[in-house]
């Protein structure tokens, strides 16, 4: 998580070498599930089997293939603003986003095999990181390993 005008050193975020797919996505455009889920589609140009639902957002995001990219980078701006009126979606979003950085963390590879690395990066003004955070830590609390 990144103060809004925090910074961030940009060798955490991208490799050395190979093809990385960046994605900037805006929290204050997702007012509400459609929206977040427009961002989304837009932002990772997702496939258009797409289901528009929380576990098809988590299948597309487990698995990023269409993107031609070793590494994906999705950013969301003012984080803090996602969803401001529906906690339980809130909750499935970030429970997903979450669930999709364990599994590409728990990813085992096969040898000889690169596969492609999944960064979230959440920015907010700074007064919003502490509260953010410690959503987030109770929302990891609860989601079970992939």
């Amino acid at each position: 998580m990144v103060p809004e005008h925090g910074a961030v050193p940009v060798d955490l975020l991208f490799p050395a070498t190979g093809r990385t797919y960046a994605a900037r996505l805006d929290g204050r455009e997702m007012r509400d599930t459609d929206a977040a889920f427009r961002q989304f589609y837009d932002g990772l140009r997702l496939p258009d089997y797409f289901g528009w639902n929380w576990n098809a957002l988590y299948d597309c995001l487990r698995d990023l293939n269409w993107l031609p990219a070793d590494r994906h980078v999705l950013i969301i701006e003012a984080a803090d603003e996602v969803l401001p009126d529906d906690a339980s979606g809130r909750w499935a979003l970030f429970t997903c986003l979450l669930r999709a950085g364990k599994r590409w963390s728990y990813t085992q590879k096969p040898e000889g095999v690169e596969l492609g690395r999944l960064v979230v990066v959440l920015s907010c003004d700074a007064a919003s990181v502490a509260p953010l955070k410690e959503q987030l830590r109770s929302y990891l609390e609860e989601t079970p390993r992939p």
